[in-house]
């Protein structure tokens, strides 16, 4: 029985690194894609907007709150289509200074309907870098609270949703869950609900599929279909439960160079930090599953 098993989660983490243009299975209805399908060189596509600078306007904390220390920018040489179906993002070190790009759906009202799940799911291939030359990469898939965007504020109470991030090219990635107040609190800020690290031998440089489940009750996250972190409502009190996730969320993908991530885990850029080794992300898919289904 457990050679069975071993097999079948073999089958389903190979599933996830091959076989692009992944649907949806029966059950759910997909409320928003893009495939990422274009000539080199492409502008980012209608759905999505670019984050520039060094925080949101308005932002009370400067570098993003997080202390990175790159500057987001709309070039073409940060974010475009790859031509080969992909959205790249791609940081870049010139006269001394990093830029990358970091870039949200226009939409900010994902959330489960009354009753049932959202599910979103993106295929990457986090940047092509080791430890030995990615010191200070921290690409990421992740959700937050519609809410943020009235002034800019409100973190980490409005909700952030981690659907996978990595750091300094090591060999693993990571999913977690903010909420609350900071210090402290129910997600024991700034650190969060977390998986800790995951093993993934083959995710800088080889695509996975990163998903999320958030109903009323649990958000569950998945890399290629496996399961890697719960997170139940029981968790905390209702209140910072509804205040995290009883909204609409928008979705970020980003690589920051440097910050407190990486600084947790051996420090930011160094002289052998290679620039321009990009995310390429191959879809990002929204669905919803409506009570009874499934």
């Amino acid at each position: 029985m457990r050679l069975a098993q071993a097999i079948l989660a073999m089958i389903v983490l190979l599933a996830g690194c091959s076989g692009p243009g992944q649907k949806e299975p029966p059950g759910w209805t997909e409320v928003f894609r893009d495939d990422f399908d274009g000539a080199a060189g492409s502008p980012l596509p209608a759905g999505w907007r670019h984050d520039v600078g060094t925080c949101y306007p308005g932002c009370p904390a400067p570098r993003w709150g997080t202390g990175e220390i790159e500057t987001m920018t709309d070039s073409a040489e940060n974010v475009s289509l790859d031509g080969r179906g992909n959205l790249a993002v791609t940081p870049l070190l010139r006269d001394g200074s990093w830029t990358s790009g970091r870039v949200e759906t226009v939409r900010s009202d994902f959330r489960p309907p009354p009753g049932g799940v959202l599910r979103v799911e993106a295929r990457i291939q986090l940047p092509g870098v080791t430890e030995a030359d990615g010191a200070g990469y921290w690409p990421a898939f992740w959700m937050l609270g519609a809410r943020l965007r009235d002034g800019y504020t409100g973190w980490p109470g409005v909700g952030e949703i981690d659907v996978v991030e990595a750091v300094n090219g090591r060999p693993s990635v990571m999913s977690a869950m903010h909420c609350g107040v900071t210090p402290g609190g129910p997600c024991a800020e700034p650190s969060g609900i977390g998986s800790g690290e995951r093993p993934c031998p083959t995710c800088h440089g080889g695509f996975h599929r990163y998903g999320v489940e958030i109903s009323a009750t649990e958000i569950r996250w998945y890399l290629d279909d496996v399961q890697v972190l719960a997170v139940a409502a029981t968790r905390m009190d209702p209140a910072t439960w509804q205040a995290a996730t009883g909204h609409g969320f928008f979705l970020i993908l980003n690589v920051a160079m440097g910050g407190g991530l990486p600084s947790a885990f051996g420090g930011g850029p160094t002289a052998a930090t290679v620039s321009g080794r990009p995310m390429l992300v191959d879809y990002v898919s929204v669905a919803t599953r409506t009570a009874g289904r499934g």
